[in-house]
């Protein structure tokens, strides 16, 4: 296939803004986790960048020697992947070392394991990696070679390949072996060809219950919270009274379903409290709280004073 018939995409780690450029892309592949205690920081807003720009979204891990079982649940439990995004494993050395061909298949068949349901599994590696270390040609659903040769979509390999980074300027950038995003998107939802030639999309397995409700972590955004969870920001901040939609707390408890929270009718005043404060945490106005609860002078409410919030 000629790169005419290619589609571009990038990947992204913590070096890259969290909300990076999207534009002449189709596809965007961002650092989830390395080991077992990283995060990359950025990879809520980055997926949801992505996202929010329809491009097929995946996730990859970078490997470490050593526990790697722990490794793949740590780097499936961490992600912030839907269904049917891309799950990669990062394949390289590093001031670790470098695992294994073993370790690199055992990684990739424990993800499949987990994840392999409903997520494409990929191996990510260098040509030399390819050609020198590897011993046994399993690169799981298909194989991201870097290569960076200035012929994209020729990496000089002959095993098949489904991406080719072809170069890591100004930041990591590869083709994929798709003709169009919507190719790319049928295969990674592991549609498979029938004997008549048509590509029909696999039966789409029952979909994990989505939980009620998520405990904020360090990190966290309430759009990479919606991200994760198929919601939008706006849900969430109605359903859970959020007034700023910036500010959440570390160990809030977020409720993910159910009823917008119903505002309160009655307000109790505090010391420090003002009526306008009141009146804008509340979502109403000076005047109306004034009027509903016959306040000749809005200056003046006495502490352990109740109000009336709506009719």
């Amino acid at each position: 296939m000629s790169g005419d018939h290619m589609i571009t995409g990038q990947d992204w780690a913590s070096y890259q803004p969290a909300s990076p450029s999207t534009s002449g892309l189709s596809f965007a592949i961002i650092k989830a986790t390395e080991g077992t205690s990283y995060t990359n920081p950025r990879m809520n807003g980055q997926a949801a960048t992505a996202r929010a720009a329809g491009l097929v979204v995946g996730f990859y891990h970078f490997l470490l020697p050593g526990n790697v079982q722990a490794q793949a649940e740590y780097f499936v439990k961490q992600a912030v992947s839907v269904e049917y995004d891309l799950l990669v494993c990062d394949w390289e050395s590093s001031t670790h070392g470098s695992p294994t061909c073993a370790e690199k298949d055992q990684f990739l068949k424990a993800v499949q394991k987990l994840r392999g349901s409903n997520h494409r599994v990929l191996l990510y590696c260098n040509r030399d990696f390819w050609t020198n270390r590897d011993t046994t040609s399993f690169a799981a659903d298909g194989l991201w070679i870097a290569e960076y040769n200035g012929s994209p979509g020729k990496p000089s390999i002959k095993a098949p390949w489904v991406i080719h980074q072809y170069t890591s300027t100004p930041v990591d950038t590869n083709v994929g072996n798709w003709a169009s995003r919507a190719e790319l998107r049928a295969w990674a939802r592991k549609g498979a060809a029938d004997d008549d030639g048509q590509e029909h999309e696999a039966a789409k397995p029952a979909p994990a219950p989505k939980p009620a409700t998520y405990r904020v972590r360090a990190g966290d955004t309430l759009s990479g919270i919606a991200s994760k969870y198929g919601t939008t920001v706006s849900k969430l901040a109605a359903l859970n009274g959020i007034k700023d939609v910036d500010r959440i707390g570390v160990g809030q408890v977020l409720k993910l379903t159910g009823s917008p929270a119903a505002k309160p009718s009655t307000y109790k005043v505090r010391s420090g409290d003002t009526l306008s404060g009141i009146a804008a945490a509340h979502g109403t106005t000076v005047a109306k709280l004034a009027a509903l609860n016959g306040i000749k002078n809005p200056d003046v409410i006495r502490v352990g004073q109740t109000l009336k919030i709506v009719k």
